[in-house]
């Protein structure tokens, strides 16, 4: 028997393999599938299940072509509606993956067909629980992202049915099953998850406030609404695209891998609705770009970020790479539903620079260069979230918390010079570039961020 976790920091996101006496079944997948098809050729297993616990808004799920690769029956809960061939399956139905026996539990609340799935060996002892975004280490998931008709429904409602939903037909569950979420830590589907990625069903009745006895069910929907940020905008079309299909990565592939060299891009670029996303490192952005280019860097939390930020309809894309980073960059952006890139830069920043087009830099300054200044005579800027902030923060600092970047309002003047950090120079670099897109303003990155900034 295999129990499996396959985690994806820049999406926080847990998909899962496990197998049984030949049989296997995959518990929300991403939408690349050869890790998992790979696993089953490893083990000798053939994919029976393909289970989802509910419409994911946040990534794009490989359900629909690890279907059609493996031959499995994808497996929705109650009440999903979907626009191709799946299963959709009854509350307590039991599933059969070789010697296990994989109980569908529906737990509304988080979305209204959101499901758990709980996994017993051939005895009926109880292994594991697949929650989805029902339960997550240390918090439950948001009960505002349902994208699918609701009947009227408020988030209130929908949290008052998780708060049912962990009550009756998760903690009554013995206390050293494993709990397996779909999301950590960075996730924007609940609130304040932990780093930790897994636990025991008993550890998190100690330790997660929704799971608390005495948290009553009027004080858990006041927790669970309060304070929430707008989903981010491109939510909805991840729904859509999970529940009524979308194209296969090799028509991504062979749409997108267009090599353009640097004049195509230029002619390219004289249209409005093409934009340049560059996803190299934020240092080596600094160096040299080109003009009006927004960094998004590969190695970060690039995913969520794009689908944060980025305009999803009505724009193309050109993508400009580490070497030999395009299909990695056009897998991710896939993975929240980004499919209007139109080719990539041929040859790199190089090649731009070879051909002598006009580029733009980032002017930077170190930790050490910066602590030297006179903090009340300059302007500074801290891109971090709301709780880094509250923590600690230099006074005087405008807080522009890159996340809201959309609905940001009084933005800073331009004829100044302005200082810009976030917690280690990553969000700063993304916070410049798209500023620098919609103004011309004077940005001076702070190498290292914060953290360098209070180690000295």
């Amino acid at each position: 028997m295999t129990i499996e976790q396959l985690y994806t920091g820049c999406l926080a996101q847990g998909a899962y393999f496990i197998e049984s006496d030949g049989e296997a079944a995959v518990i929300d997948p991403l939408r690349e599938i050869s890790t998992y098809t790979k696993l089953a050729k490893q083990s000798g297993s053939k994919i029976k299940y393909i289970f989802e616990t509910h419409f994911h808004a946040d990534f794009v799920s490989g359900h629909i072509e690890l279907a059609q690769a493996s031959g499995a029956t994808i497996v929705y809960g109650p009440s999903a509606v979907t626009g191709f061939s799946a299963y959709i399956g009854a509350d307590n139905e039991i599933f059969t993956v070789g010697k296990l026996s994989v109980r569908l539990i529906h737990t509304p609340g988080h979305t209204l067909e959101s499901c758990c799935y709980l996994v017993s060996d051939e005895d009926g002892k109880q292994l594991a629980i697949f929650t989805g975004d029902t339960l997550f280490i240390g918090d439950v998931g948001r009960p505002d992202l349902a994208q699918q008709p609701v009947a009227g429904l408020s988030q209130d409602d929908l949290a008052g049915m998780l708060y049912d939903s962990l009550r009756n037909r998760i903690m009554p569950l013995a206390d050293d099953v494993m709990v397996y979420p779909a999301h950590g830590a960075g996730s924007a589907c609940g609130k304040n998850m932990s780093k930790e990625t897994s636990d025991t069903l008993g550890n998190q009745k100690l330790s997660n406030y929704a799971l608390d006895l005495n948290l009553s069910r009027t004080a858990f929907i006041e927790e669970l609404t309060t304070g929430l940020k707008p989903a981010p905008a491109y939510f909805p079309m991840n729904v859509k695209l999970n529940s009524q299909g979308y194209d296969d990565l090799a028509s991504i592939f062979e749409k997108s891998l267009r090599p353009l060299n640097a004049t195509m891009v230029e002619q390219e670029l004289k249209k409005e609705h093409v934009m340049i996303l560059d996803t190299r490192a934020p240092t080596a952005f600094a160096i040299s770009h080109i003009p009006g280019a927004i960094n998004i860097g590969l190695n970060g939390s690039f995913a969520p970020w794009v689908g944060a930020l980025l305009p999803y309809e009505n724009v193309e894309i050109i993508i400009v790479t580490g070497k030999d980073q395009e299909k990695e960059t056009l897998i991710r952006l896939a993975r929240v539903g980004f499919e209007n890139v139109i080719g990539y830069l041929e040859g790199g920043m190089d090649s731009w620079t070879q051909a002598g087009k006009k580029s733009s830099a980032v002017a930077s300054i170190s930790a050490a260069d910066f602590n030297k200044l006179d903090k009340e005579k300059i302007n500074i800027i801290d891109v971090r979230n709301d709780t880094e902030y509250a923590g600690s923060h230099l006074d005087g600092s405008l807080h522009y918390p890159l996340a809201d970047f959309k609905t940001l309002k009084d933005l800073p003047e331009s004829g100044q010079d302005y200082y810009v950090f976030c917690a280690g120079g990553y969000r700063s670099m993304i916070f410049i570039s798209l500023l620098k897109s919609y103004m011309d303003i004077n940005l001076i990155n702070v190498d290292g961020g914060y953290g360098a900034i209070k180690a000295l």
